[in-house]
């Protein structure tokens, strides 16, 4: 389609001109653009020699040589000096292509086409410096075309989004950016291109390849016209702001610490639950403040997840917590287009709303109010919002809604920071409340999961146990008890009480927890288990300074405060945390007997049948990481039916009432033990003061009854080759008469190698014991302290596999020292009709 360029064509930048020479060699016409490039009129070149009239004189001769050449038909291009005055310096250097032409009567001419040299230099400089610019700009740049797709990008905008910049020539803003943020600055750049109006600092959120957290960058766009003047496209200049967006809200926080002078800071935060703190700030603002309030709060929050996708432009969920009205109970109204929000439900703003864009950019916004007088709706008479993020430590919570209605003052500057310091004083308080739920909830898990199963079980007692946190604020603290299995039947009951509570508590309780359990599963004696928990408390809380309590103990008495000072402080507060209480008691279901070992723990209760409650007297030793005393133990023989209870602190010392007096309660509670020992459990913290919150409390108890005579079989061997046949034998009759015939063969198999390995390799007389309880276990004794050790054997090897086999069939195995040697022993699971047990012919295979 033909049309008219308007001045400011590309033609003007190149500065392109043109005329004519007749069959003479003259200047027959002469173009007005020839007019302005080379300074001379057309009444000054028509009907002259062009080399007389804008060539030098000293390259005239070779002028006058390339007209006749060109007369004869010759096309020619080549550069020529010009001058713009008669006899004039040279005045420029013009590219002149020449091209023969023919008259109506059939002479030749020629056809010039001139180009200002100087004119094409500039242009090729303007286009490098352009490139320049364009390629080595330190911010992304990209070019819109006007269908909105992508003309350009420069090597920055590609070397942080990935590939060469011809990746995305054709693309848009839903090719790098997430949909949300595509879609806001597509509308961007339509309004930018239909209006003229440049967008400046226009804040978008995403991803960039390789990197998980997400870049904010500020786009600032303007449209780009051509020579003639239409638009063309639009350009997009994009800073990364993520580091500077990250130092500005850092500064509002700490602003928003000075706030904690306002009147209304001695009401709010007084509690830690989020929508008591909301509703306490809408007590202080209305009416003193404002007519009518709301308070929204991220409902990802709430719900106790991290930040979610949404929450930085203020299209998440949000949860309406707070709604107060000095006019009306009416839900408070939004704009026009928005429906009125109920407390406790579940809601979004519309993502050009103001309050939207408060969320967005962590700043006040002022709503407009309703003109409209049509219906009773309260938003009629609402003439004045502001609209208040509550923000805090660098994350937006959610938002604080003040409105006034006609009548009253709109808002001004100053009731705005106003807003914004009583946003602001909430925000903390509820992020503090959101931060300790979070941490008190993961410090419950950490104790909670270190503590056993409700139901423990133990051969030859019935366990009961309670675990009761103290109230809200002192929930999480350092009070354990355990069940622990050990072989021979045996059970190791401990409680123990880390001195402090919060969550450096829980954790050393759960590692003093774990070298318990390791040290029981050790088979040490009890004094033993004590003594090197001991070590272990006081390894966890040194840090190195040997000195640390002797030079805290000096500063306190008076010494200047410094650093090393403090330093000794801190380790002495970490000492701390590692010195605890604990009794370890272990009981033998065959001999009825319990042997207790205590580092400065109250003393265990015994309650015989028809007896009252005993205090054991078992020496108290010196608390876990203090170090510098053996620990002492003691054996008490427990009849069947005896209730043994072991307890913390929490259940008997408080501060209304002497510890005695909590011993006495709790001895006087214990009288009437013959109920289920559940019930005796919740009889004891009903009768004692459990609510008084000062300490966790944990109770553990335990109700004897021994292995009877017959599950027990107990047989003494000669040190001889025909004793492990007699083993076999005495096993065999032994599980025939328990009616466990499906454990013979293993059973048989099992034993004659314990008695092998016993007669090889110990010495002295061989004792072989069966228990019957839960599990089979089957123990042997010998007069040898050397453990036995398992090893693989090679294929050529005749033996060494007999612990292997060992390890095979059964469920487990060990060894233990006794006084006078060691037992080696192994359980087995009993059948219970739904598994077969393993065959021993195919375990016997297996190793081979």
């Amino acid at each position: 389609m033909w049309q008219s360029s308007r001045p400011g064509s590309i033609y003007d930048y190149i500065k392109v001109a043109s005329f004519s020479l007749g069959p003479d060699g003259r200047i027959d016409q002469w173009s007005e653009r020839a007019e302005q490039m080379l300074g001379i009129p057309a009444r000054h070149a028509l009907g002259k020699d062009p080399v007389e009239a804008f060539v030098p004189r000293e390259f005239r001769e070779t002028g006058r040589r390339k007209v006749s050449e060109i007369l004869d038909g010759r096309e020619w291009t080549g550069l020529v000096p010009y001058r713009r005055e008669t006899d004039g310096a040279v005045d420029g250097l013009a590219e002149i292509y020449v091209m023969p032409a023919e008259n109506e009567d059939g002479e030749r001419g020629a056809v010039c086409l001139v180009v200002d040299v100087r004119a094409l230099r500039g242009i090729e400089t303007d286009l490098a410096a352009a490139q320049a610019v364009f390629g080595q700009s330190p911010m992304g740049f990209t070019l819109f075309g006007t269908d909105l797709k992508l003309l350009r990008v420069n090597e920055r905008f590609a070397t942080v989004f990935g590939g060469p910049p011809s990746k995305y020539r054709g693309g848009t803003p839903h090719d790098f950016l997430p949909r949300p943020e595509a879609e806001r600055m597509t509308v961007a750049l339509r309004r930018v291109l239909e209006t003229g109006e440049p967008v400046s600092e226009l804040q978008l959120v995403g991803h960039v390849p390789g990197e998980e957290d997400r870049r904010r960058w500020s786009i600032s766009l303007y449209r780009l016209h051509g020579a003639s003047g239409r638009p063309i496209g639009v350009a997009a200049l994009a800073s990364d702001v993520t580091g500077r967006r990250r130092a500005e809200r850092e500064a509002a926080n700490a602003r928003r610490n000075l706030a904690l002078l306002n009147e209304a800071g001695a009401r709010i935060g007084n509690s830690l639950d989020l929508e008591t703190t909301a509703r306490t700030l809408l007590d202080v603002a209305v009416p003193q403040f404002c007519d009518l309030a709301s308070v929204d709060l991220y409902q990802g929050l709430l719900a106790g997840d991290e930040e979610q996708p949404g929450m930085s432009d203020g299209s998440a969920e949000l949860r309406r917590v707070a709604f107060a009205s000095a006019v009306s109970d009416v839900p408070l109204p939004g704009a026009p287009e928005e429906d009125p929000v109920t407390v406790g439900a579940v809601h979004r703003y519309p993502f050009n709303s103001p309050c939207a864009a408060a969320l967005r950019t962590a700043q006040a916004q002022i709503v407009p109010g309703r003109e409209s007088d049509e219906g009773p709706e309260l938003g009629a008479v609402v003439h004045s919002t502001l609209a208040v993020p509550m923000v805090a430590r660098d994350t937006v919570v959610g938002l604080v809604r003040f409105s006034r209605t006609k009548g009253s003052e709109p808002f001004g500057e100053r009731d705005t920071a106003l807003a914004v310091e009583l946003a602001a004083r909430a925000a903390v308080c509820i992020d503090n409340a959101r931060l300790y739920r979070r941490e008190h909830e993961r410090a419950l898990i950490l104790q909670r999961s270190l503590l056993p199963p409700g139901d423990p079980e133990a051969a030859g007692l019935d366990i009961a146990c309670r675990y009761l946190p103290g109230t809200t604020a002192t929930e999480v603290g350092g009070d354990w008890f355990d069940v622990i299995e050990l072989p021979g039947h045996r059970t190791a009951l401990v409680v123990g009480d880390v001195m402090g509570r919060g969550l450096r508590a829980a954790v050393a309780m759960g590692e003093l927890r774990t070298a318990v359990r390791t040290l029981a599963l050790l088979d040490l004696e009890p004094a033993e288990v004590l003594g090197a928990l001991d070590e272990i408390a006081r390894g966890l809380g040194d840090s190195g300074d040997r000195g640390a309590m002797a030079r805290t103990a000096r500063s306190r008495s008076g010494a200047p405060a410094g650093g090393p000072q403090n330093r000794s402080a801190r380790t002495a507060d970490l000492s701390e945390v590692y010195l605890a209480t604990c009794v370890y008691a272990v009981y033998d279901p065959i001999t009825r007997v319990c042997t207790f070992a205590n580092a400065g723990h109250l003393p265990p209760v015994l309650v015989e049948e028809g007896e009252e409650a005993l205090l054991l007297d078992v020496p108290p030793g010196m608390p876990l990481g203090v170090g510098g005393e053996p620990f002492e133990e003691i054996e008490v023989e427990v009849p069947d039916g005896a209730l043994l209870a072991l307890y913390t602190d929490g259940l008997v010392e408080s501060r209304h009432h002497p510890l005695d007096e909590g011993l006495q309660a709790f001895r006087r509670a214990l009288s009437d033990a013959d109920r289920p020992l559940e019930d005796v459990c919740d009889h004891v913290l009903s009768a004692l003061d459990t609510s008084h919150g000062e300490d966790d409390i944990a109770l553990l108890m335990a109700r004897v009854h021994g292995l009877p005579k017959d599950a027990v079989g107990d047989w003494s061997l000669a040190p001889e080759p025909r004793s492990v046949a007699r083993a076999r034998e005495l096993a065999r009759d032994q599980l025939n008469d328990w009616g466990l015939q499906a454990l013979v063969d293993t059973t048989e198999l099992l034993v004659s190698e314990l008695v092998t390995n016993a007669l090889r390799h110990g010495h002295g007389e061989i004792r072989l014991r069966l228990l019957l309880d839960r599990t089979l276990v089957c123990e042997v004794w010998d007069a040898d302290l050397a453990q036995p050790r398992r090893r693989r054997a090679r294929d050529t090897d005749e033996g060494g596999r007999g612990l292997q086999l060992v390890g095979l069939l059964s469920e487990r195995w060990g060894s233990r020292r006794t006084p006078r040697g060691k037992t080696v022993w192994y359980e087995l699971a009993l059948p219970d009709g739904d598994a077969a047990p393993v065959d021993p012919a195919e375990a016997l295979l297996s190793l081979f």
